[in-house]
């Protein structure tokens, strides 16, 4: 997922700026100074520098050809490289993370980042759904907002996976622990607001 923090607040802004009628920002994609763009979705090792290429591996194609394209500057101002139509956004590899980690998300699921940006209480049981199929950059396992890893933060790696966010019932029954097994689905961010559902991809 993150530098936790900071990617957050790119997807919360990426959110907020196609509701509020996708005014395009002055950010730019700038792959090319990144070292990091995201895998096509064909698994092959060759990085994309099309942010548009990098921003639809993350989701399945059914649904990432027809999303909303953004981009975010490190000032969270935003691109919308393409407007879509099926009420998903997608965003591609962040140039700053170590990791690939473009991603998709719903509606919902971006109601719910917002909410996780401003610590404010997500929407009751709006259950949302985020796509990393290209896998995602480390974060703690139960602090929301480090930002980096510490003796104490329980620091985890992710791999290709769907998040499934906004619903406590949809968690119960899954591990919690702080050292959760991530080749199996785990709860992310236990005891929290914003506590969602892990469930690893093989790609």
């Amino acid at each position: 997922m993150t530098s936790t923090l900071t990617r957050a607040l790119l997807i919360g802004a990426g959110t907020l700026a196609l509701v509020a009628c996708n005014k395009a920002g002055n950010a730019t994609y700038n792959s090319a100074s990144s070292g990091n763009a995201a895998a096509p979705a064909n698994g092959t090792a060759e990085a994309s520098n099309d942010p548009v290429e990098s921003a639809e591996s993350a989701a399945p194609a059914a649904i990432a050809h027809n999303a909303s394209i953004v981009t975010a500057g490190a000032d969270g101002a935003m691109t919308v490289l393409r407007k879509g139509a099926n009420g998903w956004t997608c965003m591609p590899d962040a140039p700053d993370t170590p990791g690939p980690d473009p991603m998709c998300f719903d509606a919902n699921a971006g109601k719910w980042v917002d909410a996780w940006v401003h610590h404010a209480a997500p929407p009751a049981n709006t259950v949302g759904i985020m796509y990393m199929l290209e896998g995602g950059t480390d974060a703690s396992n139960t602090d929301p907002y480090a930002k980096q890893p510490t003796q104490d933060n329980d620091w985890i790696k992710t791999g290709p996976h769907i998040m499934v966010v906004g619903s406590k019932d949809v968690l119960a029954g899954y591990p919690s622990g702080q050292k959760p097994d991530t080749a199996a689905p785990y709860v992310m961010w236990a005891g929290t607001p914003y506590a969602h559902l892990m469930v690893p991809i093989k790609s």
